[in-house]
């Protein structure tokens, strides 16, 4: 069966979807604790790690002193910077979830404050990079360990500055590798560590306060409500997928013989619906019109989880949206309970 469904495998895409409300009480509290933890250490904990040259998809780059102008691009790499208490020159605006008139989600700006910016330069680069804003910044170094950099946004980011593009595949990056990659660029790696083990204890207390969830089948998925011809879902390949795995759920087995390990979507034409009975919990981007749209479609009304409810929806404007494309910042932020607690009330109605 399942060679047969391998062979109506349609090739994956790139979906830069990625960020419900919060209590912003306890989001702003808990980022405020965590990001004035990390400026009471200084920016330059450790200049013996220069030079250093690093291993990136286009080969290696080498970093000859510790950076003090840092520019990201792509989604959330200013995070890990923040966290370290570092201010960046420039970084690129989010383009998914509760997205801010500054361009940027709540636990970045909350980040950007407590280190005394108010006013943070950001890129608006979802139609392409701004070469020239990227230059103007005049940084010493450009982090982008979580993007899908091509070689030529490579060759002309590496004239402004070195530059650190993802490790192997685009778009891959998990939040601890995009946590240590940027740490080491900065000759911050212990204090990198020391963020990622402050980060799985948060992790490891939320999956403590759900037992009900833990083990429970899920998946996040992509589905048009106007064409349900086909679906996505996003394997543990992408960070969205392996975070639903921090949080204590299983990927079921029947999605994970259609992922050949080298994309973070597999597209699933709706004829073999069936590969989604397995899930207990079935998580996707839309609204109320999206679950109308499965409950009455004649396959998808046939899936167990469907039928159950046990559909979590995830509003693309909401903090959720983004917060399930996590990053250092949004965990420390107390989203992972956020998003815990909102699957929470829809699996336990």
């Amino acid at each position: 069966m399942y060679k047969k469904m391998l062979s109506v495998i349609l090739a994956s895409i790139v979906i830069t979807l990625s960020g419900c409300s919060v209590n912003e009480n306890t989001s702003t509290a808990q980022t405020t604790s965590v990001v004035s933890q990390a400026s009471a250490e200084s920016a330059s904990d450790s200049t013996s790690a220069f030079p250093l040259t690093i291993s990136h998809a286009y080969g290696t780059t080498t970093v000859t002193s510790q950076p003090t102008r840092i520019v990201t691009v792509g989604w959330s790499n200013e995070s890990p910077v923040l966290a370290l208490g570092i201010v960046p020159v420039g970084a690129s605006a989010a383009n998914y979830g509760a997205v801010g008139e500054n361009g940027l989600l709540p636990w970045v700006t909350d980040a950007y404050a407590q280190l005394g910016e108010s006013n943070p330069v950001v890129f608006y680069d979802t139609d392409g990079l701004d070469f020239e804003a990227i230059s103007d910044a005049q940084p010493d170094i450009i982090l982008a360990p979580y993007s899908g950099l091509t070689q030529e946004d490579y060759d002309t980011l590496s004239q402004i500055a070195p530059t650190i593009p993802y490790k192997e595949k685009a778009w891959a990056t998990s939040w601890r590798e995009q946590m240590s990659e940027v740490a080491q660029a900065l000759g911050m790696q212990s204090k990198g560590d020391a963020i990622v083990e402050e980060c799985e204890q948060i992790l490891a207390d939320t999956i403590a306060a759900y037992p009900d969830l833990t083990g429970k089948n899920a998946a996040l998925c992509w589905i048009n409500a106007a064409d349900m011809s086909s679906f996505y879902v996003y394997t543990p390949t992408d960070p969205r997928g392996s975070y639903l795995e921090d949080l204590g759920f299983h990927f079921p087995e029947s999605l994970a013989a259609l992922d050949d390990g080298n994309s973070f979507t597999i597209t699933v034409s709706s004829e073999y619906i069936d590969v989604l009975n397995d899930l207990d919990i079935i998580i996707t981007y839309g609204d109320q019109e999206t679950l109308t749209a499965l409950q009455n479609d004649p396959l998808f009304s046939q899936v167990p989880a469907v039928q159950k409810g046990n559909v979590v929806l995830l509003d693309s404007t909401s903090e959720l949206a983004a917060a399930c494309n996590p990053s250092v910042l949004s965990i420390q932020s107390g989203m992972s309970n956020e998003y815990m607690a909102y699957i929470d009330a829809t699996y336990n109605k």
